[in-house]
Formats: C-alpha cells, sequence, structure tokens
C-alpha cells in the first residue's frame, strides 16, 4: 500500500511537469553567459560533492533497497519545482529548487547527485540552464542549497522545534541560499565597471529578491506537506533514514 502511495505521489508531480514544458529561462545560469575560466572552476568544485554523493547514496541503497523509490520522488519533486518559471516583477523570472526534501531526505552529498542530474535533463529537455554553467548551477542549487538545508533541519532537530518548523525553515533557506550563491557567482564573472563584484552582487540580488522571498515561502510550505505524508506513508523508510531517531553521521 505505501508503494502503491509513493508511486501515486511521484506520478503526480511528472503529471504537473508535463504541464510545464515550456524553455524556462530562469535563475540557472544560462548557456553561454559564464566565462570559460568560472565554468572550469565550478565544475572542479561541485565535482568532490557529487562524487562523495554517489558513494553515499550507493551506500544507502544497497543496504536499504527499498529506499530507491522514495529516492526517485526526491529527485522528481526538485526536478519539478525547479522547471517552474515564475515571472518577476523586475522584467526577469525566478523558479524554487525543491532541494529541501531531499537533502532532509538523504543527506547533502546525496542531493548534489540528484541536483545535478536535475539540472542536466533540464539542461537538455527545457533549455533551462546550459552544459557549460551546469558546475555553476550544480553548486548553487545542488551543493549550497542542500548543505544549508540538511544542517538547518539539523539544528532544528537538536533544539527541539517542531517537524513542520524545522522542515519550513529547512527548505525556505535550502532555496534562499542557493539563489544567494548564483548572484555572487554572476557578480564574479561580470563585477560591475564601477562597483566591483560588490555593486554586481546587490544588483542581481535585487533583481531577484522581489520573487524569491515568496517562491521560497511558498516553497517551505509545500515541502511541509510532502514531508508530512511520507511521515505518515512511508514512516519505515524514513525511519531507515534515520529521521525519526538519533541521526548518524550523514
Amino acid at each position: 500500500m505505501k508503494n502503491q502511495l509513493l508511486m501515486f505521489l511521484a506520478l503526480i508531480i511528472v503529471v504537473l511537469m508535463m504541464c510545464f514544458p515550456q524553455p524556462a529561462y530562469a535563475m540557472h545560469i544560462m548557456e553561454g553567459f559564464l566565462p570559460v575560466k568560472w565554468c572550469v572552476f565550478w565544475y572542479v568544485l561541485s565535482l568532490p560533492f557529487v562524487i562523495i554523493g554517489i558513494v553515499s547514496i550507493s551506500r544507502k541503497v544497497a543496504k536499504n533497497p527499498e529506499l530507491k523509490l522514495l529516492l526517485g520522488v526526491a529527485g522528481a519533486f526538485a526536478f519539478v519545482l525547479s522547471a517552474l518559471k515564475i515571472p518577476s516583477v523586475t522584467g526577469s523570472s525566478s523558479h524554487p529548487t525543491g532541494v529541501g526534501l531531499g537533502a532532509i531526505l538523504f543527506g547533502p552529498f546525496a542531493m548534489s547527485v540528484i541536483g545535478c542530474i536535475v539540472l542536466l535533463f533540464q539542461a537538455v529537455l527545457l533549455a533551462h540552464g546550459g552544459l557549460t554553467t551546469l558546475g555553476a548551477n550544480t553548486f548553487s542549487m545542488a551543493v549550497v542549497g542542500p548543505m544549508l538545508a540538511y544542517w538547518v533541519f539539523r539544528l532544528g532537530k537538536k533544539l527541539a522545534l517542531s517537524q513542520e518548523i524545522t522542515v519550513f525553515l529547512a527548505a525556505l533557506l535550502g532555496n534562499l541560499i542557493t539563489y544567494v550563491t548564483t548572484s555572487l557567482q554572476l557578480a564574479l564573472a561580470h563585477p560591475d565597471s564601477v562597483g566591483g563584484v560588490t555593486a554586481s552582487a546587490v544588483k542581481f540580488l535585487t533583481i531577484f529578491a522581489v520573487t524569491q522571498i515568496p517562491l521560497a515561502i511558498s516553497e517551505g510550505l509545500l515541502t511541509v506537506i510532502v514531508f508530512k505524508f511520507l511521515s505518515t506513508y512511508s514512516r519505515n523508510e524514513l525511519s531507515l533514514l534515520n529521521l525519526f531517531a538519533k541521526e548518524k553521521e550523514a
């Protein structure tokens, strides 16, 4: 019964994905927007996290094969949310990230792999992001975002905050730090001619702040709903991930 419910949830996510197939030129850094040296730099910086993530996922799945479906749900959740194009009042666009759920369930390193795969498919199928900028987008959305979300979740548990508040804050802050990181990446690659990197970073942060803050709040609320669903119908699987017991090292 639980597997059927998980498959139903995954199906809903896939259906939503098919309802929004248009190209999304949002806050993923687009193809050709970064100089070659920065493309190489972010690829090199992201690679160790992805390698560690592959090892982490392999160990978890080898030990508990029943987690594969839950891993797929986390990936589909991130794919759909980060593929949605939300017009911005500033004339640009923003989108959720969906990384908080996977980071909470499987840890930040596993989400580096999932996020990288999500970004690769979006670049190829939706023209969302790019292949040359995949390293930069992976670092912001699949490394920094999940890392902060995971540690906020752990801190919330140690402080004995309610599950809803802990999950909400983890998803919200994981979303916001992604956009802060992306703005810094853009500023480093395209510093302002007068104010340098700082002025450029402020400009990029300001452009997306108007829409990104309410989007982060919305993502936090949605992640709480999905997590509560999983807590009800997949409690055994979540227990295998130490989410209802003393946590082990990620």
